[in-house]
């Protein structure tokens, strides 16, 4: 079972992987069903495509609510560090998952908050710098007004 998911996920059909994650995701919001694949989904996070690494941003941003044993806290740190990922796409992906992150997670919001005001963003282009800035006031708003 654990294989055919992660299969799935890292399919080269990207978009029955991508079908497949929206089910995950759809799912994680009702129920802990996916949480005990939480492992197995955060070693994804640092998969070579970024498609699959945005998908897994995502699937393990919905599952933090289910999230009562904390191993969340050993992803944090491969989580923010997607804040400024080689592929801006994956960096805004990340910057928009780490909202639900922190208002399932409260915990973290400080953690979230430095990270994302200590983003180094000079490697990305000027047409996609302006945006990822916006996603990331964006978050810090949401996060200061779950506090």
């Amino acid at each position: 079972m654990r294989q055919s998911i992660i299969a799935n996920l890292t399919s080269k059909d990207d978009k029955f992987a991508c079908a497949f994650a929206d089910k995950i995701i759809s799912e994680s919001r009702e129920t802990d069903e996916w949480y005990e694949y939480f492992d197995d989904f955060a070693g994804l996070l640092d998969y070579p495509k970024s498609l699959v690494r945005n998908r897994i941003l995502y699937i393990l941003a919905v599952n933090a609510r289910w999230d009562d044993e904390n191993r969340f806290d050993s992803v944090m740190p491969a989580f923010l560090a997607h804040i400024t990922d080689e592929k801006p796409i994956t960096a805004r992906q990340c910057i928009k998952a780490l909202a639900q992150v922190g208002q399932a997670k409260p915990q973290y919001i400080p953690m979230i908050l430095s990270a994302l005001q200590d983003a180094d963003l000079s490697k990305y282009k000027d047409s996609m710098r302006p945006l990822i800035e916006k996603d990331i006031a964006e978050t810090e708003k949401i996060l200061t007004q779950s506090v």
